[in-house]
């Protein structure tokens, strides 16, 4: 495995990080000012200006949907291997995905209607999702049941006639708050009666179908993460035609478990940046601030702790590479083991990372003047996301104990949890 970033890499590397440094980072106090206007005006969940007016520049300097390997639609997308270094940079702030088009969760939701919906789905939704003209949610968890384990779910998706009807309670649709959420992706039972794996359907629900409901956002850690946002919907019979089906009755699973595992490695990808700035904050800080005679810095426990951080993320980042590296060669169904390994190590080196940042920080590190507490509950909340560290643990463990079966394939008949959160 040769993990050296290509001179094509190299070139668009240096590309972002010099929009990041003239665009992204004098203008985070900006983002937060413009949210913070809002919201004292009685309505955060609005879309920013600043971001607004960077993505037109992003574009321009071929910094756009380049998430997306394999597409005709988007010949600049680059492998994972390629992009992770990339999202790397990108998660160093939480809002600058979106100016590039590479955000949560609109890539998983355009590679999933690449993937797997037909030639109308993709006109009428993908292509303007690619432009930025719109935005999407994916529908997955419930309030209702534990939706780490998936076959719980019990959204109904019931075919009438030449439409199907959808009854179903979903949380945690983030994204869905957002005014320009024009489409969602909703997983449901189709049927009941079938196999375990077999019951789960995926469709294309349109925002303004008659039936849909934003009843409330849920904050992270006291933060609502407006225009973003994270909702409670709920879907009362509402109809949409047979074709915004995704690849077909019963193949829910399937789907999900091609979403979820490029979703996962791009969370982790994100969360090397968030742990990079947050030692180099660290760092920052520890020169700067003196306390019992000596800098910050000077203290062994500081020193132990940065060094250690540094380990860490060198480590996640290193299991990164080698699982987007697997994913582009061997397919994410091979690559299962690494995708888990990396959801629950990431994340953890995260806010362990970040934890230290904090307390280098002192009083300052838990308030708003520093992006350290909000880059803690965002980890914090990745160690549940897209599967808990428990289930992909399980995960891990069974494939590892199904080297030493004496079945053969054993590892192939290990069931690998399609799991989202709560």
């Amino acid at each position: 495995m040769n993990f050296d970033y290509t001179p094509k890499v190299e070139e668009l590397r240096g590309r972002l990080v010099a929009f990041m440094n003239e665009h992204v980072y004098p203008n985070e106090h900006q983002f937060h000012a413009e949210i913070a206007a809002n919201r004292a005006k009685g309505n955060a969940w609005i879309p920013t200006k600043i971001v607004e007016e960077l993505k037109p520049l992003a574009r321009k300097a071929g910094l756009w949907n380049l998430f997306l390997p394999f597409s005709k639609r988007v010949p600049e997308g680059l492998t994972n291997l390629e992009y992770a270094p990339l999202c790397e940079i990108m998660g160093r702030v939480n809002w600058s995905p979106e100016v590039f088009n590479c955000s949560a969760p609109d890539t998983g939701n355009m590679e999933t209607l690449e993937r797997y919906g037909s030639e109308d789905i993709k006109r009428t939704w993908l292509d303007p999702l690619l432009k930025g003209e719109i935005r999407s949610a994916f529908l997955m968890t419930e309030p209702a049941v534990a939706s780490s384990d998936a076959t719980n779910i019990q959204c109904q998706i019931e075919r009438q006639g030449d439409q199907y009807v959808i009854n179903g309670r979903k949380w945690w649709s983030s994204g869905a708050g957002d005014p320009r959420c024009a489409v969602y992706i909703v997983m449901g039972k189709t049927n009941p009666e079938a196999g375990r794996h077999e019951q789960q359907s995926m469709v294309v629900v349109p925002a303004n179908a008659p039936g849909v409901k934003v009843l409330r956002p849920l904050s992270v850690f006291g933060y609502d993460d407006a225009p973003h946002g994270h909702m409670e919907v709920d879907l009362k019979d509402v109809r949409i035609p047979l074709g915004n089906i995704l690849l077909g009755e019963g193949r829910g699973f399937e789907i999900a478990q091609g979403r979820l595992g490029p979703g996962r490695i791009h969370h982790c990808m994100r969360l090397i940046g968030v742990a990079e700035r947050a030692l180099e904050l660290m760092c920052k800080r520890s020169l700067e601030r003196v306390a019992f005679g000596k800098k910050i810095g000077e203290q062994t426990v500081t020193q132990e702790r940065i060094a250690q951080a540094r380990c860490m993320i060198d480590q996640a980042r290193l299991l990164t590479l080698k699982a987007a590296y697997m994913m582009d060669t061997v397919g994410n169904k091979v690559a299962r083991t690494e995708i888990a390994m990396i959801k629950v190590i990431a994340p953890s080196m995260a806010c362990q990372v970040v934890d230290w940042a904090i307390q280098a920080h002192g009083g300052g590190g838990v308030c708003d003047d520093f992006p350290l507490a909000h880059m803690y509950a965002s980890s914090r909340t990745l160690r549940l996301a897209d599967g808990p560290d428990e289930v992909h643990r399980n995960a891990i463990a069974k494939l590892e104990l199904a080297k030493h079966l004496s079945i053969p394939n054993a590892a192939d008949r290990v069931e690998i949890p399609i799991t989202r959160g709560s």
